[in-house]
């Protein structure tokens, strides 16, 4: 009952004003704002709010306001796609953002594509996501750039030799990066020394830590989610395994550093952007962002941002606001100047755009490095 008040909550501000008009544009979001990862998508949520809210005090798009209907997946494949659905079906949206899990997304996408619906997601980074159709965009790297970005810095900024992978099984994000880091890391001369699993929801990860601390590794990769990664971090520490952690944008989330305490500080994630950015497109997002919602802005409210933005931009191009004009638009955006970096959408309707690498110091995220495709 408590989830489904504060699902309400969450979606009925939204709703509010958001039956279609002539003067608005009816767009629709879907996000895990409850769940297990729910900070995912209330960051998501709020970058998206934010723009939505930018562009209609700037005079909207077409010279009409863009309606905001935002649903809640709650964490759930089957959720994901009964929101679009609606969304498409019920509140007419001409095109949906969100889904920040690639598992999610991979269910709710086909949907919008047999529909003919225009779906750009914020941080889906599997690959196999945006193979699903030619309405499906990002505005986020795929995993094997992520994967890639994590063993090049393995192995020239940390001179890693021999590393151990810890996955999340269940999980189409997690897989995907390990398996791209196993393959750079492998071809830059690295050993892979144990490839172990776990699934989503696991509280002890002794028995693989365990085995893990056997092989002595000099580091171990975890891209899983916030959730999971600082419980391994603290079972790892009081292992005495001392190697230098390592994982991808999923651990990026204050919740990290509550769950994780001190274990999780000095190890390493790729991200979308960094706060100590001195651009000033971040940097005025950021004032923004604090003065409407009073914290600091994680690297899923940027890309909610940064896709909210690149939508309206191409909603504006379009010469109607039909699924394949607007369609048509999103497959042309290039170079865009985003929150998260200068996007450009290739022929594969993936985000090409560079990384950075973060150093966890409590809730601080130290900027270690930028790597480029």
């Amino acid at each position: 009952m408590k989830r489904l008040l504060l699902s309400l909550v969450l979606v009925l501000p939204l709703l509010a004003g958001c039956t279609k008009k002539d003067n608005e544009i009816a767009i629709g979001e879907y996000d895990s704002m409850t769940g297990s990862e729910a900070t995912f998508g209330l960051s998501s949520n709020k970058g998206v709010r934010l723009a939505i809210d930018e562009i209609n005090a700037a005079g909207g798009v077409k010279g009409k306001k863009l309606a905001l209907t935002a649903m809640d997946d709650q964490g759930k494949n089957e959720e994901a796609a009964a929101a679009v659905t609606r969304l498409i079906t019920q509140n007419k949206v001409v095109a949906i953002l969100g889904g920040v899990a690639s598992g999610r997304s991979k269910a709710a996408a086909p949907i919008a594509q047999s529909k003919g619906v225009p779906f750009l997601s914020t941080g889906s980074t599997n690959p196999d996501v945006t193979k699903i159709g030619n309405f499906v965009f990002r505005v986020c790297f795929i995993d094997p750039f992520q994967g890639f970005v994590m063993a090049k810095f393995a192995n020239e900024n940390l001179k890693l030799k021999k590393v151990a992978i810890l996955r999340d099984v269940k999980n189409d994000y997690s897989v995907g990066l390990a398996d791209a880091f196993v393959q750079e890391f492998k071809k830059r001369g690295g050993e892979i020394v144990d490839d172990l699993s776990y699934q989503s929801g696991d509280i002890d990860f002794k028995a693989q830590l365990t085995q893990i601390r056997s092989k002595n590794p000099d580091g171990i990769y975890i891209p899983g989610y916030y959730t999971e990664v600082g419980l391994i971090a603290q079972q790892a520490r009081q292992l005495g395994i001392k190697a230098p952690l390592m994982g991808g944008d999923g651990w990026d989330s204050d919740k990290l550093s509550e769950i994780g305490k001190d274990a999780i500080n000095g190890n390493y994630y790729s991200n979308h952007y960094t706060t100590e950015s001195t651009d000033p497109a971040v940097t005025e997002f950021i004032k923004k962002f604090k003065a409407k919602y009073n914290e600091t802005p994680d690297a899923l409210a940027a890309l909610g941002y940064d896709a909210a933005k690149i939508l309206a931009a191409a909603i504006e191009r379009a010469h109607d606001l039909s699924g394949n004009a607007i369609r048509d638009e999103l497959a042309k955006t290039k170079d865009f100047a985003g929150v998260t970096g200068k996007i450009t959408l290739n022929e594969n309707r993936d985000a090409v755009k560079s990384a950075v690498i973060i150093q966890v110091d409590g809730k601080n995220r130290k900027y270690v490095t930028t790597i480029s495709p």
